[in-house]
């Protein structure tokens, strides 16, 4: 099996390409932890995420069939976000980063502090 081989067609990292921006694996994370989501809520949950990043995460995680998009017909039209079972089933592998980076980062912070470069 070539799992780092240079090509496209690589499945790791096709997927570690989609998942190393900053938002992606946080948007999973919120909307695992609050089930459905509008976009306004999701921009003050996170924090300091801009319109345009939430945008195009969004955009790229219904594309992989991870998030669904529903827009009910009101007005203004009312858009929800939530985990497909494929994003549900990421879930856990993601809990799992989270978890050891919580455990890990004050080890990580004094290495990088102690590092020369």
């Amino acid at each position: 099996m070539m799992l780092f081989s240079n090509t496209e067609a690589c499945p790791v990292r096709n997927i570690l390409d989609r998942f190393s921006d900053k938002w992606t694996m946080l948007v999973i994370l919120m909307l695992g932890e609050y089930k459905t989501m509008r976009f306004g809520e999701m921009i003050k949950v996170s924090g300091d995420i801009s319109q345009k990043m939430l945008t195009q995460s969004l955009r790229k995680l219904e594309a992989d069939g991870l998030i669904s998009r529903t827009v009910h017909p009101t007005v203004p039209p009312k858009v929800e976000y939530q985990l497909t079972d494929l994003g549900l089933d990421l879930l856990p592998l993601l809990h799992t980063i989270a978890d050891w980076a919580y455990v890990h980062m004050t080890q990580i912070i004094k290495h990088r502090k102690e590092f020369k470069a």
